[in-house]
């Protein structure tokens, strides 16, 4: 399943900011705490518009990964719930734009916004797809068992296990394991 190209990108980023938290880090470590560092997940993304490169930002950033995470998880019902909550906490001036690789999609915020009221539109706007087509299920948790990392599942047959091929590895190296314990 593909979305929009610009929802697949912002669908992809969710999961880098979720996952830079020490709960879906690979180092379990906090990976976003200097602006040095959310400056490279702002260039790996590509993100567009005001950034202030300042410790406020990188607070409200780090609100909105939490915030990420939890909707992120969510049925359904839960999830639209949510999106219009965020509809309704920023002043919103839909536009389309067409920059980068992307052709005309909607922007639902000014480019001079806050970087972080840019991120929560943009992520409703997103989920908005997810849900109008009823693909929730498609955003979940890593299966791996001692792993919280979020992913987005775009394969055609929603086969997609772990945020990570490291975790779909030590997963199966673990079951691997047991079956010759068990043969042993």
């Amino acid at each position: 399943m593909h979305f929009a190209p610009d929802t697949d990108a912002v669908l992809e980023f969710n999961v880098a900011l979720a996952n830079s938290g020490p709960s879906g880090s690979k180092s379990e470590t906090d990976e976003l705490t200097t602006v040095d560092e959310l400056r490279q997940l702002l260039t790996a993304h590509r993100f567009t518009g005001r950034i202030d490169h300042d410790a406020v930002e990188l607070a409200e950033v780090i609100r909105v990964r939490e915030e990420v995470r939890r909707i992120w998880v969510l049925d359904r019902d839960a999830m639209a719930v949510e999106v219009n909550k965020m509809f309704t906490r920023i002043w919103l001036q839909p536009r389309l734009e067409r920059h980068d690789e992307f052709d005309w999609h909607l922007h639902a915020t000014s480019p001079d916004a806050p970087l972080a009221d840019r991120m929560r539109i943009e992520t409703a706007l997103a989920l908005v797809d997810v849900i109008r087509v009823g693909e929730t299920e498609r955003l979940r948790l890593c299966a791996a068992d001692d792993c919280e990392g979020l992913l987005i599942d775009l394969s055609r047959n929603r086969s997609k296990r772990f945020c990570s091929v490291r975790c779909g590895n030590r997963t199966n190296m673990v079951a691997y394991r047991e079956r010759q314990a068990e043969v042993g």
